[in-house]
Order: structure tokens, then C-alpha cells, then sequence
């Protein structure tokens, strides 16, 4: 081990090369290149194979990170693979789209020590990307089918996960969206730039060519009730996720040209598919040649100030109620973006939205940062009097997503929810208050991260998977 690894002291820390702001400001491709196999076992071969690794204690899924960088390293790539599957149904895109800032690599021993952490994702992602090239990634073969079936109601990151994980093991797996395309906000949230989508169809078209079964264009309540799901499948997962826009208030609101993040979003990654799209043709959600501003400072508020700059926006800003260093959203994005050219409003929030009919310009309060809130943060806090007025003729509200009343759309009774309206489920099992029916992803945690809804749907696979044993092993014993 000696000799390809704990080459942290000689090896600096080195990222893929990335696209410079000017080139990357014109289309939605990843700004990320591909590491070199040479590359790639270098920065894996920093690895310090610590004897407690918090890369691994820290990411939602415990990935086995030190072996497969040692196996990189040792240029032994399909083990690399199969042991980076074994723990994580979509590595690929968790390498992309993973704050691994937050996560495995700002858990890296090596840079506690002064010395920068291992790039976990860049190699996370070429591990997988060859692992596709070189056809590695087959498509799903139970040893044996089973008699039960399962119906999954979401085809985001927690809904496929669980379908990889119960066709695997044999199950007839029935995944019900709403949408014409499965992969959730994988596929119609996550700007391109991040995540590029053949690699998300990729992965689904592996799903289907194991089995798993996609009911698109379906919308529960509407198309199939929820009733008929429990009566033809031997259980039920909601996977849902959370769309539901947290709305603003004040002022203007309903003015047009407030618009909210998710439709933004959704319309400009369909535009990239190719599909026609009368909002954003009309130029309703488009931001060609106007003055954008974004509110919010997560994820999704980095995802649309990067889309509007990429779209021809005049100007972009973001204003966000605390500063830089209390922002929830990734810092590396925060630093994408200021190099493409957006500007950071810290310690500001929308008193007003100002205009005759459609939004032309916001009225900005500026914040001070006081004693904590319940979560030990800085409480942001108005500075009276300390207000200024920006142009702007498309408003996006990026601050954050609610579940949808899914009991009343759904006609479900007796299916208990939390008084946030996320479904109330189980944190072992993930079974809900209804017997067989079962919840995972954002839907039961609120609004969170891709790698965490993977880890909640692989866990109610296995869940599901141990009821229906124990079922069918009672079954046995009674005849």
C-alpha cells in the first residue's frame, strides 16, 4: 500500500481542468473535464488510508471511498466499480452533483492537515464513466424472480434508487411520474451544466433493460387512483420528493415576471431536450436580454443564476438574508457563478416587487446578522431605513420546496403526515401509518440532498423487501 498510496506530501490536490467562465457562459454543457486514467490514480493515490475514514463516516451512503481510491490507484478500475455500486446506485451522479465539499471531502484527514483533500467526486465520476464505456454496467439479472410486485410513485433519485435495489433482488417494480420523462429533479431540476442528461438516461434505460416497468405522463389521483395501486401490488412506495414552491408574500408578488424557480428550471432543462415550451417561447421564463434576480441562497437559487446567465440575462443578481459565510448552498458554486459574472447581494431580502402589471425593478432591505435562531444560526435582522431599488423584469423565488397536499390530491385515508405535511413514516422500516405502504426521499425528510433520497430508497427497499419474506415465510409455515 506503501507504494501507491500517502501521497499527500509529494502530489498536490489537483481538479479536472475546468472551462473557462466566458466559454462555459455560452451553452449548458459540464464545466468539468474528464480526468486521465494517469490522472486519476494520482489524485486517488493522495489518499492517506486513514484507520477511521470520515470520508466514509460523513457521506449519507458510508461509501467504501478508501478502497476503491486505493483500487484506482492501483489501476484496478472494474473492482473500483463494482465496489462504489455496491453502496451507491448512481455514483455517476453523485459525483457530479454532490456537495462533497460538505460531505466526504471536507471530512478528508489529509485536509485537516494543511495538505487539501482528495478530489472524491472528480474520481467518483471517472470511475463510473468508465465503468459505462467500457460496459461494465450490465443491466439487472435477478438470480430468481419473485410472485410479489411493488409500485413506486416517483421516478426521482429516491424512487430509482429503491426500483434498482428491489429489481435486484427479484421484484416486479412498477415506477408511476408524472412526468414524460423518469429521473424526477434529476432530469428536470439539475441544470445541465451539472449534471448533463444522457447521463441520467443512460441509468434509466439500465433500469428498464433490468425489468423495472415506467408508467410516464401518470399523475396518481388522476390517471390511477391510490387505491387501485394497494389492491394490484403487494406494496407501495411514495417517493414523491417535494415541488411545492415556498412562496414570498408581499408587495407585488402576483406581479408578472415573479416566477419561481422550480417552473424556471423545469422549463429551461425541457428547452434543452428539445420539447416545445409556450412559457418560456413567450418569453415568460426566459431570461434573454433581461435584469434577473434570484432569492434565495441555496442550491437551487446557484441552479437558476447560473441558467439565467447562460440564457443572455442582461444582469444577475442574488440576494440572500445572510452573508456568504451562512449560506446554505455549496461555496464551490457560490465562486462557478461569480465567475461567470453574477452578483451576490449578502445580507439583503425583497421588501417589494415594484411595477404596473409585470415586475420592473425590487425593493431591497438590507440585513444585519443578530442573535442565533432556534438552530443556533444568526437570526438576519432589518436595518432600519437601509433600503435600495434594483432593476429587474424577472424575479425568481428560490427559497426552498414544501410537499404538496398529497392526502387531499391522493383521496387517502388514514395516511398520516407531520405538521410540515411530509409523510409521517417509520425511520427503521419506512412504513407509513397504512399497512404495506411505505415512504422515502424528500417526501418524509422535507428538502435535501440527491445522495440522501438514494440512501432513503435503498433503505425501503430493504425494508419492503424483509416484510414480504416474513410474509411469505409465515405463509409457508401456515400451509
Amino acid at each position: 500500500m506503501a507504494q501507491k498510496m500517502l501521497k499527500f506530501v509529494q502530489l498536490e490536490r489537483e481538479t479536472p481542468e475546468k472551462r473557462a467562465a466566458r466559454a462555459r457562459r455560452e451553452d449548458f454543457h459540464e464545466i468539468y473535464a474528464e480526468y486521465a486514467d494517469a490522472k486519476a490514480a494520482e489524485q486517488a493515490s493522495r489518499c492517506s488510508q486513514c484507520g477511521i475514514p470520515f470520508c466514509q463516516s460523513h457521506c449519507p451512503l458510508h461509501n467504501n471511498i478508501p478502497d476503491w481510491l486505493k483500487l484506482t490507484a492501483e489501476g484496478r478500475l472494474q473492482e473500483a466499480y463494482e465496489i462504489s455500486q455496491a453502496t451507491n446506485t448512481f455514483p455517476e451522479i453523485c459525483g457530479r452533483i454532490c456537495p462533497q465539499d460538505r460531505l466526504c471531502e471536507g471530512s478528508c484527514v489529509i485536509e485537516q492537515s494543511g495538505h487539501g483533500t482528495v478530489t472524491i467526486g472528480a474520481i467518483e465520476k471517472y470511475i463510473t464513466d468508465t465503468a459505462f464505456e467500457q460496459g461494465w454496467v450490465q443491466p439487472i439479472r435477478p438470480k430468481a424472480e419473485r410472485p410479489e410486485s411493488i409500485a413506486i410513485i416517483g421516478a426521482g433519485p429516491a424512487g430509482l434508487a429503491a426500483a434498482d435495489a428491489l429489481r435486484r433482488k427479484g421484484f416486479k417494480v412498477d415506477v408511476y411520474d408524472r412526468h414524460d420523462r423518469a429521473g424526477g429533479l434529476l432530469t428536470y431540476g439539475i441544470p445541465g451544466f451539472k449534471l448533463e442528461k444522457d447521463i441520467v438516461m443512460q441509468r434509466v434505460e439500465q433500469l428498464k433493460d433490468g425489468g423495472v416497468s415506467f408508467r410516464l405522463d401518470c399523475e396518481i389521483g388522476r390517471d390511477h387512483s391510490f387505491a387501485a395501486l394497494r389492491e394490484t401490488h403487494d406494496a407501495v412506495l411514495i417517493a414523491t420528493g417535494v415541488y411545492k414552491a415556498r412562496e414570498i408574500g408581499g408587495p407585488g408578488s402576483g406581479l408578472k415576471g415573479v416566477v419561481s424557480a422550480l417552473d424556471y428550471l423545469i422549463a429551461s432543462n425541457r428547452k434543452g431536450f428539445g420539447d416545445a415550451v409556450p412559457a418560456f417561447d413567450s418569453g415568460e421564463l426566459d431570461a434573454a436580454g433581461r435584469d434577473v434576480v434570484v432569492i434565495g441562497g441555496g442550491d437551487t437559487a446557484m441552479d437558476c443564476v447560473r441558467t439565467a446567465v447562460r440564457q443572455g440575462a442582461k444582469s444577475v443578481k442574488c440576494l440572500y438574508r445572510r452573508d456568504r459565510a451562512n449560506m446554505p448552498g455549496s461555496q464551490r458554486e457560490v465562486q462557478n457563478a461569480e465567475e461567470e459574472g453574477v452578483e451576490f447581494v449578502w445580507l439583503s431580502a425583497p421588501k417589494a416587487f415594484l411595477g404596473e402589471g409585470r415586475v420592473s425593478a425590487v425593493k431591497v432591505g438590507h440585513m444585519r446578522l443578530g442573535a442565533p435562531d432556534a438552530t443556533g444560526r444568526q437570526a438576519p435582522e432589518e436595518i432600519p431605513g437601509a433600503e435600495t431599488t434594483a432593476p429587474c423584469d424577472l424575479a425568481i423565488k428560490a427559497l426552498g420546496f414544501e410537499p404538496e397536499e398529497i392526502v387531499r390530491l391522493w383521496g387517502v385515508e388514514g395516511l398520516e403526515v407531520t405538521r410540515w405535511g411530509t409523510v409521517k413514516a417509520d425511520f427503521r422500516t419506512k412504513e407509513t401509518s397504512l399497512p404495506g405502504v411505505y415512504a422515502a426521499g424528500d417526501i418524509v425528510r422535507g428538502a435535501s440532498l440527491v445522495v440522501w433520497a438514494i440512501r432513503d430508497g435503498r433503505e425501503a427497499a430493504d425494508a419492503i423487501a424483509a416484510k414480504l419474506d416474513a410474509q411469505a415465510a409465515a405463509k409457508i409455515a401456515a400451509e
